[in-house]
């Protein structure tokens, strides 16, 4: 990509949204309390073959995003900010490539640009970027892997680069969420590989072969990790990926994984989804209906955004994050509508003083709204973001941890729940985990200075004493020790 002003001036929006104060607020929610917890003890005990949460495998996901977040830990001494930068990045990189290959799809600068802007400032891309964990990676795979496609589609011959690209998407988006990740391009690719056929009523067997060859390269990576990883943990440890995480997950039958939500949950997220963009977005679905047949680029961006919106919605586990890899296919779609709506303009500019007024201004009215979305964002991440710390973030847990171990207690954490993988990013230190009340009543009886972290004040069993209490939003954590022989 040449650096241009336009894609410099993107390349700093991007900057300034993506890591502006990323920093400047603690571990928030279940999620960034587990990937970093697990990314820590990655870190820590240097096994970088079998994610650990707590000192028990954790094996939903494969390990690039932990993998990634574990280099930066070291990199940088465990510094807070270290393990959002690989999705800070990954969200970067997803906004230059919509605009890079946008431009090589043959759109206009003006209209490439608006279009990655729109993705920069969509706030389900934005938050999500900015937080631990592995979307914005899946996202950038996804991207990746369906751009490098319709880029190799378009050419009459095999295109060497287009479709390493789309090996390499392959292998970020199967890395990043296994199973997951490989089906939220296949069903883009297969539905719009269709309905070509249907449309122009020819079969190209190497249409469907070259995708189909090249997205076994793409799965090379997660191979060499599974057979590692069975090496370490046999059939069970790669089935407990391949199977019970992700297809358990889609199928529903890995019951404990959660996230069930009915069959309409995405059609209420749908409103908020692509804010502030969604109005154009489904106007332009809307419009751009009966176009399809004839315009190959509309209709792929089209399926893209319709074929994984379906996908998601047939799936038992439901998660609004999931929604993400479907943002770059809306901010275009807005992008191009929002230009079918600056033609209409002009048109009307001859009979309507406001139609005239918009049309000849609507690049300094669009910069103002752009500064005003942009400025939100970022008063968000330097102030709202850390005042929600009071009631998401366990850091306060770990700093009580942290305190009683200066003091020469030692701790230990009673069947953890995964929010308390905030205690092992926070002290860096490997837990001390107890997984019954017989190990909780050795533990303690073993010395006063034994104190157990527990998440009721009850173990049938065991007398107990609480200490102190740290409570954040609905969850409740007791740290305990036993309680002292009544006398007769």
């Amino acid at each position: 990509m040449r650096l241009t002003r336009p894609a410099l001036l993107l390349l700093l929006l991007g900057c300034v949204l993506m890591f502006f104060a990323l920093g400047n607020h603690h571990l928030q929610g279940s999620t960034e309390s587990r990937v970093a917890g697990i990314a820590m003890q990655m870190h820590l005990s240097q096994d970088w073959v079998t994610p650990s949460l707590l000192n028990e495998p954790f094996l939903e996901k494969p390990p690039l995003s932990l993998w990634l977040d574990a280099t930066a830990i070291q990199l940088s001494g465990g510094q807070l900010f270290a393990v959002r930068l690989a999705s800070a990045i990954a969200g970067l990189c997803s906004i230059m490539l919509l605009f890079t290959m946008l431009r090589r799809f043959g759109r206009p600068t003006a209209m490439a640009w608006t279009a990655a802007a729109m993705l920069a400032t969509m706030g389900s891309f934005w938050a999500n970027a900015r937080q631990v964990g592995e979307d914005s990676l899946l996202t950038l795979g996804v991207s990746m892997a369906l751009l490098a496609f319709y880029q190799a589609s378009r050419q009459p011959r095999f295109a060497a680069g287009s479709w390493l690209l789309f090996a390499a998407g392959i292998a970020i988006a199967t890395l990043s969420k296994g199973v997951f990740g490989l089906a939220l391009p296949g069903v883009v690719i297969f539905t719009y590989l269709l309905c070509d056929s249907l449309i122009n009523k020819r079969f190209a067997v190497n249409d469907w072969l070259r995708p189909a060859l090249m997205t076994l390269v793409g799965l090379i990576p997660l191979l060499i990790w599974l057979c590692v990883l069975y090496q370490r943990g046999g059939l069970q440890a790669v089935s407990e990926v391949v199977l019970t995480n992700s297809i358990g997950r889609f199928s529903g039958s890995f019951v404990e994984a959660g996230h069930y939500e009915p069959f309409y949950y995405y059609l209420r997220k749908l409103p908020e989804s692509f804010l502030p963009w969604n109005l154009l977005t489904f106007l332009g679905l809307w419009h751009f209906r009966k176009q399809l047949r004839s315009n190959p680029y509309l209709l792929f961006f089209c399926v893209w955004l319709l074929a994984q919106y379906l996908m998601l919605n047939i799936a038992s586990s439901k998660r609004a994050v999931y929604l993400m890899s479907l943002t770059p296919a809306a901010a275009v779609i807005a992008a191009e509508y929002a230009g079918v709506v600056l033609q209409w303009l002009r048109k009307k500019s001859q009979d309507s003083a406001i139609a005239k007024f918009l049309s000849d201004y609507h690049r300094s009215l669009a910069i103002a709204l752009l500064a005003g979305v942009v400025t939100t964002y970022l008063i968000a991440a330097a102030v709202w973001a850390p005042r929600a710390d009071r009631s998401e973030s366990f850091q306060p847990v770990a700093a009580q941890v942290i305190s009683l171990q200066a003091s020469g207690k030692h701790i230990a954490l009673l069947q953890p729940d995964e929010r308390l993988g905030a205690v092992v990013f926070y002290s860096q230190q490997l837990p001390h985990t107890l997984n019954s009340a017989a190990e909780l009543q050795a533990f303690l009886a073993e010395s006063p200075d034994n104190i157990a972290v527990i998440d009721k004040t009850e173990v049938p069993g065991v007398a107990l004493k609480v200490l102190d209490t740290v409570s954040v939003g609905r969850h409740h954590f007791y740290f305990v020790t036993l309680a002292p022989a009544s006398e007769d």
